[in-house]
């Protein structure tokens, strides 16, 4: 019997990253970062370097991509999915997604891989996000916020 190639094409990957926010009054609002000639908008995230903890990564991978210092506050959840890089191989993804709230910084202060960043009020967030994975961690680190303030 032959073995598929598939199997030693799959690779696993793992990223980091937040959702930043800030509230507004009652509305909340997330940071989103944008790619223009894609019409992207995103979560900031990356993958952590050697020896690097995943929320090490998510911490740095959020400065560099929003410019901003941040704090985590809690878990929100972790997507996954999978996609093909242009040499075929195949990379099974997971995303640890963080709550995260500004110290410091500034959006100018973002780095190259995005041309825009910029606070967004939740239901633009869930607008302008394209994928359905990160709706969902938006909503689900929307619930989160909420129940803190019924705290």
């Amino acid at each position: 019997m032959v073995a598929s190639p598939i199997p030693d094409r799959l690779r696993r990957a793992v990223s980091a990253g937040g959702v930043v926010y800030r509230k507004r009054g009652d509305s909340i609002e997330i940071v989103l970062c944008g790619r223009r000639r894609e019409k992207l908008w995103a979560l900031p995230k990356g993958t952590p370097e050697p020896g690097e903890t995943i929320e090490g990564a998510a911490l740095r991978e959020v400065r560099e991509e929003t410019g901003l210092a941040v704090a985590i506050e809690r878990v929100v959840g972790s997507i996954r999915y999978r996609f093909t890089a242009p040499n075929g191989t195949i990379y099974d993804k997971r995303v640890e997604h963080h709550l995260m709230t500004p110290v410091g910084g500034d959006l100018a202060a973002h780095d190259t891989e995005f041309d825009d960043v910029r606070w967004t009020g939740l239901e633009e967030a869930l607008n302008l996000l394209r994928y359905p994975n990160e709706r969902a961690i938006v909503q689900r680190a929307a619930r989160l916020i909420d129940r803190q303030g019924d705290q």
